[in-house]
């Protein structure tokens, strides 16, 4: 069935189509924040864990390897005794930072918003 046959104007479709690829990639409850605590600096495991308060260990895990197969975080090994594992942000996250500011922003107002109608 085409786009038209159901209802959706190729405009419509040209909109919708690449923020379902961006939900795709950056989507999700924990993807952002990672990305935004390590916008601090390079950490290690258990540091960002700390830092984006409720994730789960091996919820950390599986964000970090996705956001590293999209190319917004490298995981670097220092081979030294004792291995230390740091991840960092790329130079491709920082493509992100409108989005990460612009997301910040309306939160606040949201937030303020539903503490204003109590």
């Amino acid at each position: 069935m085409s786009d038209e046959m159901i209802g959706l104007r190729p405009e419509c479709n040209a909109f919708l189509a690449p923020i379902g690829d961006a939900l795709y990639v950056i989507g999700g409850k924990w993807k952002l924040r990672v990305i935004a605590a390590l916008r601090e600096g390079s950490m290690r495991f258990n540091e960002i864990q700390r830092m984006v308060q409720g994730i789960s260990a091996r919820v950390l895990s599986s964000e970090l390897k996705e956001l590293e197969l999209n190319g917004f975080v490298k995981r670097i090994v220092h081979t030294q005794s004792p291995i230390v594992v740091e991840y960092q942000l790329t130079p491709y996250a920082d493509t992100l930072g409108d989005i990460l500011q612009s997301l910040a922003v309306w939160g606040t107002k949201h937030r303020d918003k539903l503490r204003n109608e109590r």
